[in-house]
C-alpha cells in the first residue's frame, strides 16, 4: 500500500500512509486509537475507497470492491467486533456466506457442514461441538470460530484486529500455535494489537501509525518497548505504570460469603479507603459475576455486603449507586455507552436526578458538568455534541469512567478498564485511578493483563472456579504466584 490518503467529511484520516507485507511474516500494525489502523485495513479489503494512492497485491495493481471480493482473492479479516450470528450453530457460522446446499432450492447440507467444520476446528486444536448454538459459546470460543473460518478459506493474507482481547491464556496459546502454522504455510498476517508483549513475542516487523501518518517500520528484533511507544505517542512515556504513592486507609467495604446462581461461591474480602484491589483469574473464574453481585445486577443467594458500617440489604443497581458504588463494565459498547448519543448526554446518564428539578433537565448544569469532566479526563472530542460512537476506544472509555465520577462514588469497580485502549490512553487512565485513590476513592480493578494487575494494585485477589483462592500483597505478588492460584494450585 503506497501513499494512501483518505478523508471523511473533510477530516483527513490517512495522510500518505505506506505499508507492505511479505509472504510468511507476521507484521504488527500499531498506533493509538484513532491513528488510522482500521481505516487502512478497510481500504485494503474494499470497505472504504481510498482518495489517493496505490495498492499492489501479488504483483498486480488491485482495488477490491468489497470484503467478499477480497476474501475470494485470498485476503480475510478477523474483526474485533465479531461477525457472528448467535442464533445459528457453530457450523452454520463457520460457513456463513459460503453455505453448502442441495441444488437451487438452497436446502443446507448440514451433515457435510458439521463434519467439515469439526475437522477444521480439530486441526486447529479447538474442541467444540459444530451443532452447538453459538449463543451458548463464550466470546473466546466465538473468536476461535472466526479464526478457523478465515484459515479454512485458504487465505494468503489474514488481518487480525485485536484477536486476543477476549481470549483466555489457553486460547491465546492455541491462537499463537495456529499463527506459527500459518507462517510456515507462507500466509502473511497483519496483527493489530495494543498488547506489547504479544507483538514482541509473535511478530517479525512492526509498522507504527500516528495521526494518519506512517511513522516508520522496524524489525522487531532491532527495536524495544520504549522506542515503539515513542513512535506511537510522539514523546517518551516514561514508566508504563505511574508510581503508587497513596497508602490505603481503614476498611471501607466488607464482602462476606457471597454466593450466586451465576457461579460465585462463598467469596469474601475487604476493601480499604484509597486502595486499588486487583482481581485476577482466568476467564470463567467468576470475576465479573462477583462484581455484578456487588453492584446488585445479579442476585446473591447468600452473603452480605457492608459498606461504611451499613449492610446493603437491597439487591439492585439503583440502591448500589445511592450507597456510592459505581461500575465500569467490561463491554463499554454494549453496557457502558449509548453510542448514538452525544458525549454530553452520556456523561449525564448517571446523574440525571441531580441535574433535574421536578423531572425537567437543567441543560445549563448538564453542559457545565460535561465540560468539567471533558477537561478533567482530557477527553479528545471536537465538542460535547459529538456522537460517542465516533470517538476512539480510549476516549469512549474515559466517558464511561467520567459518567460515574460525576456522582463522586465511594467505591469504583473497573472491569477490564483498559481493554482495547492504546498505550497512551492506558497511562492516562492509570493516572486518573491514582488521583481518585488520593481523594479516598476505593477501586476494585478486574483485569486479565497480569502486568496491569502487578503494576497498579496495592493488593491482589485471585479467583478460581468462583471462589477467592488467594490474597497477595503488592510487594509479594508475582506472575508465577498469581497464575499458580488462578489455576487452582497452592
Amino acid at each position: 500500500m503506497n501513499d494512501i490518503h483518505k478523508s471523511f467529511f473533510s477530516v483527513s484520516v490517512l495522510k500518505g500512509v505506506t505499508f507492505d507485507l511479505v509472504p510468511g511474516e507476521i507484521h504488527a500494525l500499531m498506533g493509538e486509537n484513532g491513528a488510522g489502523k482500521s481505516t487502512l485495513m478497510k481500504i485494503l479489503t474494499g470497505i472504504h475507497e481510498m482518495d489517493k494512492g496505490e495498492i499492489t497485491y501479488k504483483g498486480k495493481k488491485s482495488q477490491f470492491k468489497g470484503p467478499k471480493e477480497a476474501e475470494k482473492a485470498g485476503v480475510s479479516v478477523i474483526h474485533q467486533e465479531l461477525n457472528i450470528i448467535p442464533e445459528l450453530t457453530v457450523a452454520q457460522n463457520f460457513f456463513l456466506g459460503k453455505e453448502k446446499t442441495y441444488g437451487k432450492w438452497g436446502v443446507l447440507k448440514d451433515k457435510e457442514m458439521n463434519k467439515e467444520a469439526k475437522d477444521w476446528l480439530m486441526e486447529l486444536g479447538i474442541q467444540m461441538d459444530p451443532q452447538q448454538s453459538v449463543a451458548e459459546c463464550s466470546v473466546g470460543q466465538q473468536q476461535m470460530i472466526e479464526i478457523a473460518r478465515a484459515v479454512s478459506s485458504n487465505s494468503e493474507v489474514i488481518i487480525m484486529d485485536e484477536p486476543t482481547a477476549a481470549l483466555t491464556s489457553k486460547e491465546i496459546d492455541v491462537l499463537f500455535n495456529v499463527m506459527e502454522g500459518l507462517r510456515k504455510r507462507n500466509v502473511a498476517i497483519v496483527y493489530i494489537s495494543h498488547r506489547m508483549d504479544e507483538i514482541f513475542k509473535m511478530c517479525d516487523r512492526i509498522t507504527v501509525l500516528r495521526d494518519g501518518n506512517s511513522i516508520g517500520t522496524k524489525i522487531i528484533k532491532e527495536t524495544n518497548f520504549q522506542e515503539v511507544v515513542k513512535m506511537m505517542v510522539g514523546r517518551e512515556l516514561g514508566d508504563q505504570f505511574p508510581a503508587r504513592e497513596n497508602e490505603p486507609g481503614k476498611v471501607r467495604m466488607t464482602v462476606e460469603g457471597i454466593t450466586t446462581k451465576t457461579g460465585v461461591k462463598n467469596a469474601s474480602f475487604n476493601l480499604k479507603e484509597g486502595e486499588i484491589l486487583g482481581i485476577a483469574g482466568l476467564m470463567g473464574a467468576g470475576r465479573t459475576e462477583l462484581m455484578r453481585a456487588i453492584f446488585g445486577a445479579d442476585k446473591r443467594t447468600k452473603g452480605n455486603i457492608v459498606l461504611n458500617n451499613k449492610t446493603l440489604a437491597s439487591q439492585n443497581p439503583q440502591k448500589a449507586i445511592e450507597a456510592g458504588i459505581a461500575f465500569v463494565t467490561e463491554d463499554r459498547k454494549e453496557e457502558g455507552l449509548i453510542l448514538n448519543q452525544t458525549v454530553r448526554e452520556n456523561l449525564a446518564t448517571v446523574q440525571l436526578r441531580r441535574l433535574s428539578k421536578w423531572g425537567i433537565l437543567n441543560q445549563k448544569k448538564e453542559q457545565q458538568s460535561a465540560q468539567e469532566l471533558i477537561e478533567q479526563l482530557l477527553i479528545k472530542t471536537s465538542s460535547m455534541e459529538q456522537q460517542s460512537k465516533s470517538l476512539s476506544g480510549g476516549n469512549q472509555q474515559k466517558i464511561v469512567i467520567g459518567k460515574w465520577l460525576a456522582i463522586e462514588p465511594k467505591v469504583l469497580i473497573l472491569d477490564e478498564p483498559t481493554r482495547g485502549v492504546d498505550v497512551g490512553a492506558k497511562k492516562e487512565i492509570y493516572q486518573i485511578m491514582n488521583q481518585l485513590t488520593k481523594r479516598g476513592v476505593s477501586i476494585i480493578m478486574v483485569s486479565s493483563e497480569l502486568p496491569e494487575i502487578l503494576g497498579m494494585s496495592d493488593r491482589v485477589l485471585v479467583m478460581h472456579e468462583g471462589s477467592v483462592k488467594a490474597s497477595i500483597n503488592r510487594d509479594e505478588a508475582t506472575q508465577e504466584k498469581i497464575m499458580t492460584a488462578a489455576t487452582g494450585g497452592k
